[in-house]
């Protein structure tokens, strides 16, 4: 949200969100630069948004705004500086180092946007790229801008571009977000690419209003029937090792320690979530 809007910044305050990204770059006016960078730097210190992440988007390397942004937001302290347009490990390195030298605390870490067609093939480098860098970020409107791609439903156009940034992620060890829903008017046409992006493997998904945010989290949260199936899981499984099997089955299904891991990950979004709430 555009840091430069006190009126949205009020508001977040009591989104259901995970994480709110604090915008300095493509939501602010050129002439607002200075402005949203004072709001967001309050914010993050102010401590009036309980649980919810907070970082700042600063605006992209070379531009004008970039020094001045990335020295402010690391004084700052968020949860992490968001930064647009990352193409290479090179410049991963070069930001966590600013970072260090601007004096940004051990928690604040780097989340790096995939927006670029060279980006996407040099994500599994850019992932690898530092410690202090936790999350890589779809922009995939930039991305079909520069394919020069048509968006249609289903994405088929960036599919391969998704795919490799998943890779390039899970590969890491890093979290990763999907891009965002231009056409806040169509909750079918959002739902379908949420679930979409679930389907996938994404962490989660990058919001532009507030209307997304209930359908977002009814996607990507674990639903009863699917705590309870992690619950089985887990429950088959000990059974059989208490009887000294390997493996077990429910409703018919082999049961591997993979599938207790995926359970186990299921259940652990689910407490997440209810400490969150």
């Amino acid at each position: 949200m555009p840091s430069s809007n006190e009126r949205a910044l009020e508001k977040a305050k009591t989104l259901p969100v995970d994480a709110l990204i604090l915008d300095l770059e493509d939501a602010v006016a050129p002439d607002a630069k200075d402005l949203a960078r004072e709001n967001a730097c309050a914010a993050v210190r102010s401590g009036d948004y309980g649980r919810r992440e907070l970082t700042i988007r600063v605006n992209g390397i070379g531009s004008q705004w970039h020094d001045a942004d990335l020295a402010a937001a690391a004084a700052a302290g968020p949860d992490a500086i968001v930064v647009p347009k990352v193409g290479s490990a090179d410049e991963v390195r070069s930001l966590a180092a600013a970072m260090e030298t601007a004096g940004a605390p051990e928690h604040t870490r780097l989340w790096a946007m995939v927006e670029t067609p060279v980006a996407v093939l040099h994500a599994e480098e850019i992932a690898r790229a530092s410690d202090r860098l936790a999350c890589l970020v779809l922009g995939t409107n930039d991305l079909y801008k520069e394919l020069g791609a048509t968006f249609v439903p289903g994405r088929a156009a960036i599919q391969a571009s998704l795919q490799l940034v998943l890779l390039a992620a899970r590969s890491a060890g890093v979290a990763v977000v999907d891009g965002v829903f231009n056409d806040v008017r169509d909750a079918e046409g959002f739902l379908a690419e949420a679930r979409q992006g679930r389907e996938m493997g994404f962490d989660g998904k990058t919001l532009i209003h507030p209307g997304q945010v209930e359908p977002c989290n009814g996607v990507f949260a674990p639903g009863a029937d699917e705590v309870g199936r992690a619950e089985a899981v887990i429950s088959a499984f000990e059974a059989a090792q208490a009887e000294g099997r390997g493996v077990a089955t429910l409703d018919g299904r082999l049961i591997e320690n993979l599938h207790v891991d995926t359970a186990r990950k299921v259940l652990a979004t689910a407490e997440a979530i209810a400490a969150l709430e």
